[in-house]
């Protein structure tokens, strides 16, 4: 080969390795989402827990960057789900509960509570839809949660997923699975990786949405095992075992991305979808799933992103699920999009410490039965409320107070209020409604301006025009 041909060959050889690494600089990066089902803050490792053992997830959170004050939309499945698909507040959707927002006794409900919808409308467009306009595959791997057989146009297949498995879909709150799949966790996780590995060669969005840690809590034998070696009684393992076997099959799923080289260009979503249920306390934060104290909808967060994300990480910036959304389109090319959430990948990237707006709202205008641990009262884990949380306050409005005595002209004798400053009392035990007016004066005013200018639906008293029923249907469960 003479030496003009030589270095024909080199330059073409040149330009091939140039065009294939600008390639790979600017192919869309998959997503994962791993959603896991009624893990509290404090069930994981990286958040404190000196009982529940999470050594892949604890793992995963030195590898990338953890946010410290990370919150479900909502303090139950259905309606948290709902905002992450749709990447919006629970106004706009309406599902506020799982079946009825009349959840509880009757003879102890003072206003009517705002219906509620079982399903997600097919009207709006989901996170799954956005992404497949931009060319991603995606996938459901387990709870939906948001269908209605009576509706078209909300089953899965239908919101934006090309792919849907869930062995336990046709009964997933009482279906006992193999001793060695229990609440599914493995073949989820195997019927998600070998859907990455169909679309290794385009961009995927996969959404491993596990039944675990939801009751019926079931776990392998030789889990149940080790952690009553440990000491602890057949309820307290069965609950630590469900963590742990969720917490292998995380490290299954982290160990696939690694020996397949997708780690490169994937970035990886862990949390959860609301609070713990009662069995865990969620100590020092105040309450669990289904009340809107930090207990109930604060969640373990971590952002996993190879050469994006610098591991190791933390950001105290208050964030809320409805912010996926954004932030998957435009990790995917799409910064236009508007929505209720915001953009995170400026924070996960640290171009920016804190994200542009100042407050986060939940509006859960029903009831809810099953009181928490430190809730406010013995009967509900929770009554109708709107909560605001800005910087390091937050407000919350009971609208049976509010609406039966007096309302703002009689707030400092009502109990309408309980304001809390978080980074002094994140167990929200001290309330401070009525010793810094003017803090919760303020944060109140912007509460009532958020429910006037989004002309939010509010209970209303119970009367001959408005009397209370049930007609929102069924509980399937809590």
């Amino acid at each position: 080969m003479n030496c003009k041909i030589w270095y024909l060959f080199i330059v073409c050889v040149a330009i091939a390795a140039r065009q294939k690494l600008l390639a790979q600089q600017t192919k869309k990066p998959n997503i994962i989402l791993i959603f896991a089902d009624d893990l509290g803050y404090k069930d994981v490792g990286f958040t404190g827990s000196k009982v529940f053992e999470t050594p892949n997830i604890d793992a995963l959170a030195k590898q990338g960057m953890i946010f410290n004050n990370a919150y479900a939309g909502a303090g139950n499945c259905a309606p948290s789900r709902a905002c992450l698909l749709s990447g919006r507040y629970t106004p706009r959707h309406g599902v506020y509960a799982v079946g009825s927002s009349t959840r509880g006794p009757k003879e102890e409900m003072k206003v009517v509570p705002v219906p509620n919808t079982n399903y997600l409308a097919s009207s709006f467009l989901t996170v799954a839809e956005a992404l497949q306009q931009q060319g991603y595959a995606t996938g459901l791997f387990g709870k939906w949660h948001l269908s209605s057989n009576k509706v078209k146009g909300t089953s899965p297949t239908e919101q934006g997923f090309n792919v849907f498995f869930d062995s336990r879909k046709e009964n997933p709150n009482i279906k006992r699975d193999k001793p060695k799949d229990p609440k599914g966790i493995y073949s989820l996780t195997d019927s998600a990786i070998a859907f990455m590995q169909r679309n290794q060669h385009k961009p995927f969005f996969a959404f491993l949405s596990h039944h675990a840690i939801h009751s019926n809590i079931e776990a392998k034998p030789e889990t149940i095992e080790r952690f009553k070696k440990k000491g602890l009684d057949n309820k307290a393992a069965l609950y630590a075992a469900c963590i742990f076997d969720l917490d292998e099959s995380i490290g299954l799923l982290m160990a696939y991305l690694k020996r397949s080289g997708l780690d490169k260009n994937t970035l990886v979503i862990f949390t959860s979808d609301n609070g713990a249920t009662q069995q865990s306390s969620q100590e020092p934060l105040r309450g669990n799933k289904g009340s809107y104290y930090e207990g109930g909808i604060r969640e373990p967060f971590i952002a996993y992103w190879n050469g994006n994300i610098k591991p190791n990480t933390q950001n105290n910036t208050p964030i809320i699920n409805i912010d996926l959304y954004p932030t998957f389109l435009a990790a995917a090319g799409n910064s236009s999009v508007k929505l209720d959430g915001e953009n995170l990948l400026p924070l996960f990237t640290e171009k920016t410490i804190t994200t542009k707006r100042s407050n986060l709202y939940w509006h859960f205008p029903g009831y809810l039965n099953e009181p928490v641990i430190r809730g406010r009262d013995s009967i509900f884990r929770t009554r109708p409320a709107t909560v605001l949380r800005k910087g390091n306050w937050k407000i919350h409005l009971y609208y049976e107070e509010w609406l039966l005595n007096g309302g703002i002209k009689n707030i400092d004798k009502n109990n309408a209020v309980e304001l809390y400053n978080l980074e002094e009392d994140e167990g929200e035990r001290n309330n401070l409604a009525l010793v810094n007016r003017k803090k919760r004066n303020e944060l109140l005013n912007e509460l009532l301006l958020w429910l006037k200018k989004e002309k939010v639906p509010q209970p209303v008293l119970i009367d001959k025009d408005h009397p209370l029923n049930d007609s929102d249907g069924g509980a399937d469960e809590n």
